[in-house]
């Protein structure tokens, strides 16, 4: 039956024109995966949070993909991971920096910036220790966060390559970086590992503690984009936010969240990273 033209609405002849293939489907909103480590905003962050907190970034995002991009807080690493792996995810910012690295070597991501500064392992005595070099370090007692994670792993590929002995009988691994001050004041170990970046690290002078050793740098915070996103747009995307960092405005709103700035160009870096640590490709 053909229906008189007045009783046809516009909405229904554009569903049958896009059913039809005369008009391209309208594309569905990208999503943008936060993880901030264990040590980030905590349980009561919420997507709405994380979208204020990015907002500068998010925009540039929006404007360089032509597409609405929503935020998603994943603080749980397991769901982090099997969310590259199925596609969920357009866009993936995140710490520890092995999680986007492994997005980018197994599930098909590209690279499109790492944050600055980079990531360091930072060795921490107190501060009135007798300790002066990593020599000095040699089979003494060692804290570390818990044995699986990713600064314990930096700290111990570091130690490795400055061939630094440790006894694995004298390592304590704790749950939380911020049980570690309490042990090497009290006399529990001798010498902890931290992140540069975590909380611990802006306490040390506070806290009576010491640096004795920074770790060689690695990528922090990287930004990788999934399959949706063109090679095109990755480039683009990368030299934008780049532009975003140098800005004045650009710059304060960023610095207010703790980041300096973008690099670009990253990528065998991150295959690297995974490599130095001995995160082995799992096989098909």
């Amino acid at each position: 039956m053909q229906l008189p033209f007045c009783l046809i609405r516009p909405g229904f002849v554009l569903a049958l024109a896009t059913m039809g293939g005369l008009l391209p489907a309208a594309r569905a909103d990208l999503l943008f995966a936060v993880s901030e480590g264990t040590s980030g905003g905590g349980s009561a962050v919420t997507d709405e949070q994380m979208a204020i907190k990015y907002k500068p970034m998010i925009e540039v995002m929006e404007r360089v993909l032509a597409q609405k991009v929503n935020v998603r807080y994943v603080r749980d690493f397991r769901l982090l991971e099997e969310g590259m792996k199925a596609g969920r995810f357009d866009m993936v910012l995140a710490r520890p920096s092995d999680y986007p690295a492994r997005g980018v070597r197994d599930y098909g991501f590209s690279a499109v910036t790492t944050t600055q500064p980079d990531g360091h392992c930072l060795l921490i005595v107190k501060e009135d220790s007798p300790f002066k070099t990593l020599d000095d370090l040699k089979d003494k007692r060692v804290i570390m966060p818990e044995r699986v994670a990713y600064m314990t792993k930096f700290c111990l590929a570091e130690m490795r390559d400055r061939k630094m002995g440790v006894n694995p009988e004298e390592v304590t691994y704790v749950r939380e970086q911020g049980a570690i001050p309490f042990a090497i004041q009290n006399g529990l170990s001798h010498v902890g590992g931290i992140a540069s970046y975590s909380g611990v690290a802006g306490k040390l002078k506070k806290e009576k503690l010491r640096v004795i050793h920074t770790s060689t740098p690695q990528p922090y915070l990287p930004l990788i984009a999934g399959s949706r996103v063109t090679p095109q747009q990755v480039q683009q995307l990368g030299v934008e936010l780049v532009a975003l960092s140098q800005t004045e405005a650009g710059g304060k709103a960023l610095g207010a969240i703790g980041l300096k700035g973008f690099e670009i160009g990253t990528q065998p870096r991150l295959l690297s990273l995974l490599d130095w640590l001995g995160d082995t490709k799992p096989a098909n």
